[in-house]
């Protein structure tokens, strides 16, 4: 409507004026030009580029898993849940898979490898797999097992060494996820400088406790936060008010380790996490050999790291090429992931799931002891409230185990092929004390 207005004024001026309004209307007319040139070359960057795909995501023990299309050289192209995991360099797939895209198989004594297929496809988006040389597969029962792990119900995931040649976006909030060449997204949020490992896209952000710098990993594979063994001996020490207990349940029970009824876990006050600032935030304190093989990856020292069940209200954005991380606040809500009953358990290959151990609370058992009619470490969890819990994910046996604090549940134990209930109540781990409550409004 300007320049037709423009136009229109030129046409009316005097013969006198007519050399100055003849340059002017050239001037308008390469302004125009200008205009639809530039519009032209943006269009024909965004068709470059391409639209990234979102897909539905299930967060299952602050896990997240999508749908995938895994195709081998040979044609063959298998339908399955794969997990998005940013913490690890290494591509798993499960013995069922590896047998039905015909890859050749060897194993060793502790786990089996193949060949990596030739692509996966998530959504509208193919993803050629040929940075990966190798793949890693669970070593029993090889051609039936149809998990890559026990306990979920991926069957392969997508490490870091496939996601760093792409822009990611973890939607919490939204259970979405989206993956798209470098340059096709538009991160919104807090953004911030990270180090990216060149070699495996392995991430560390910089960040601050209590003043002090160090480098944490942003590991969304991770279903809880690890902090170096020092560190978190150094903060308990000093903050003998914040939150501490013994036992891994809920989502810091990562994958039934022998040792996690040993963890012990704490909430750190206040964590600044490159441009984000964190409270009360669950962390494990790192196993020695653990932290030294998890540095190793990273390729330079690190404290530790943050999992998915601290960022939960958030969407999550990685641009890999521009090393750049963005965090979107998507809700407030305070996840009860610790108002569970104080079981810590085991995932077994027969989808089975093993008692390791009872975590305490104020100084006492969780759960009635075995010495006392309850659970033992050994017996088998079989049901919670005549819900049966084998071949359950993770997510799922933890969802029924959660609940209210004082809520009562029924646990269906099998010990030596007898099975008998046990009442179990819902215990509040992790809880803030009223004084720093109060402290924290103040």
């Amino acid at each position: 409507m300007i320049i037709q207005e423009q136009i229109c004024w030129l046409a009316a001026l005097p013969a006198r004026t007519y050399v100055f309004a003849t340059i002017l209307q050239m001037r308008i007319s390469a302004y125009v030009c200008l205009v639809i040139l530039l519009a032209q070359l943006s269009n024909a960057k965004d068709k470059a580029v391409g639209k990234p795909t979102t897909v539905p995501a299930t967060i299952d023990h602050d896990r997240v898993v999508v749908d995938a299309d895994v195709a081998s050289a040979n044609g063959k192209v298998e339908h399955v849940r794969a997990w998005v995991d940013s913490g690890n360099p290494d591509l798993y797939l499960s013995g069922r898979l590896a047998t039905a895209l015909g890859l050749q198989v060897s194993c060793g004594d502790n786990e089996c490898s193949s060949p990596a297929p030739s692509s996966i496809s998530i959504g509208a988006l193919n993803i050629p797999l040929s940075d990966v040389k190798q793949t890693k597969i669970p070593l029993k029962p090889v051609n039936a097992s149809a998990v890559m792990a026990p306990g979920m119900n991926a069957e392969i995931n997508i490490p870091s060494t496939v996601l760093r040649h792409y822009d990611v976006l973890v939607d919490f909030p939204d259970r979405k996820f989206s993956i798209g060449a470098p340059g096709s997204m538009h991160f919104q949020g807090s953004g911030g400088k990270v180090l990216v490992n060149i070699e495996n896209g392995l991430i560390q952000i910089p960040s601050q406790i209590e003043r002090k710098k160090y480098n944490l990993a942003l590991d969304l594979g991770a279903s809880i936060s690890f902090l170096s063994a020092q560190l978190f001996d150094a903060l308990a020490a000093a903050h003998a008010d914040w939150p501490q207990m013994t036992g891994a349940v809920g989502p810091a029970n990562t994958w039934g380790f022998n040792e996690e009824p040993g963890w012990t876990l704490m909430r750190l006050d206040r964590l600044q996490y490159g441009p984000l600032f964190l409270t009360n935030v669950a962390m494990v304190r790192f196993p020695e050999d653990r932290l030294h093989l998890f540095e190793q990856r990273a390729g330079i020292a690190t404290a530790g790291l943050v999992g998915s069940q601290a960022l939960l209200n958030y969407r999550v954005g990685i641009d890999y090429a521009k090393a750049m991380v963005y965090f979107d606040i998507g809700r407030t809500f305070n996840f009860p992931d610790f108002d569970v009953v104080g079981l810590v358990l085991r995932p077994e290959n027969d989808g089975q799931y093993t008692i390791l151990g009872v975590a305490d609370f104020n100084g006492k058992p969780s759960v009635m002891p075995a010495a006392a009619g309850g659970v033992g470490r050994g017996d088998h969890l079989v049901a919670v409230n005549n819900i049966p819990v084998r071949g359950a994910t993770m997510g799922q046996v933890w969802s029924l185990l959660r609940g209210t604090a004082g809520q009562q549940k029924i646990l269906t134990i099998e010990r030596g092929g007898k099975e008998f209930l046990v009442g179990a109540q819902v215990t509040h781990f992790l809880g803030e004390r009223e004084d720093s409550e109060k402290t924290r409004k103040n």
